[in-house]
């Protein structure tokens, strides 16, 4: 697999086959940072343009096994990887439904991943209508979900694995043409679901217009669900218990007004800090919100971002999938779990 390098990596690393010193790519610098957390983020920060050219990037995920990032083209079926200096290339094609693709499907690639153990990815799959587990190094898929009592899934879109073993996830109608239109939808809703390690699965929540990122607070005490409406764009929050149940349901932030003013994106994947900020993907970039929902800051990119994850070294590092380009970006707290 060739690597798709820029023309000043590539110049690079053949000055260094040729026995001269290796130097980092220089990367483009995008957008700008305002925030009332400097503890957070700095805004002097610079944002990196890593690169790509994609229908619509999304699901990033840092895999420590491979010290690089993993992430999604959805209309292109792909899951991409990158890592430092080797640059961006092709990971898995295709990364959801087989060719020939089905007639029910718009987007027929996989969409946001997250980690299930040190050697496997969970997929969400809007072409096959399937949760997955992966194995990064052989490639081969174990099914998770496909059905609730018997009804196809729309389109699983987002995860988050909680340390009892119950895997959150969204399902969304966003794989299917024509969405909630679309004859080949069986559930009559969009849900959020608990699944469980012996497979029974739980409704958490059936009335978000569409529900799709989620992520756990660092204590697990707290779900939170972006909901990607534009009329009704909020983020909630629902309580969990140590065993996993779900209550207490509320919104704790909106978005919506900011998407009648014109910013880009809406509520979408999301990021923990291990200080318990959400950074969360909406209108004008990736918001910092506090656990309660109040707004610290945004990180913009230029372009609606779908996604976002830390990584790196020191989990400081934090990617961003910013529509049709890869972002990163240095923060000053850790991701959850570094």
């Amino acid at each position: 697999m060739r690597y798709a390098l820029s023309t000043l990596a590539v110049l690079m690393l053949t000055a260094c086959a040729a026995g001269e010193s290796f130097e980092a790519p220089v990367y483009e610098t995008v957008g700008a940072i305002t925030t009332t957390r400097t503890d957070l983020i700095s805004p002097r920060t610079k944002i990196e343009k890593l690169g790509g050219e994609y229908g619509w990037s999304e699901g990033p995920v840092w895999v420590e096994k491979l010290g690089a990032v993993l992430f999604t083209d959805v209309p292109g079926n792909t899951i991409h990887k990158f890592k430092d200096g080797e640059g961006l290339s092709v990971w898995m094609k295709p990364s959801g439904a087989v060719p020939p693709l089905p007639d029910y499907t718009s987007s027929p690639g996989a969409n946001g991943l997250i980690m299930f153990d040190a050697d496997h990815i969970i997929v969400p799959d809007h072409g096959s209508r399937t949760l997955w587990k992966q194995n990064i190094e052989t490639l081969e898929r174990t099914v998770l979900a496909d059905n609730f009592e018997g009804k196809r899934l729309n389109s699983p879109n987002d995860a988050a694995l909680h340390s009892s073993g119950l895997i959150f996830f969204t399902d969304p109608p966003y794989g299917l043409k024509g969405q909630d239109e679309n004859p080949a939808k069986e559930l009559d809703f969009n849900g959020v679901f608990a699944l469980a390690p012996d497979g029974a699965m739980t409704l958490i929540d059936d009335t978000i217009v569409r529900p799709n990122g989620v992520i756990l607070s660092p204590d697990e005490r707290t779900l939170y669900v972006a909901n990607s409406d534009p009329a009704t764009a909020n983020w909630i929050a629902y309580d969990v218990s140590p065993t996993g149940e779900v209550s207490n349901r509320r919104v704790i932030a909106e978005a919506f007004q900011d998407l009648k003013a014109g910013l880009r994106g809406n509520p979408d994947g999301m990021a923990m800090a291990a200080d318990g900020t959400i950074f969360a993907t909406g209108p004008g970039g990736v918001l910092m919100l506090s656990p309660t929902g109040e707004k610290l800051g945004l990180i913009s990119t230029g372009t609606a971002i779908a996604n976002v994850t830390f990584g790196g070294e020191d989990g400081r590092d934090l990617y961003m999938t910013s529509h049709t380009f890869l972002a990163r970006t240095r923060t000053e707290v850790k991701g959850h779990g570094f």
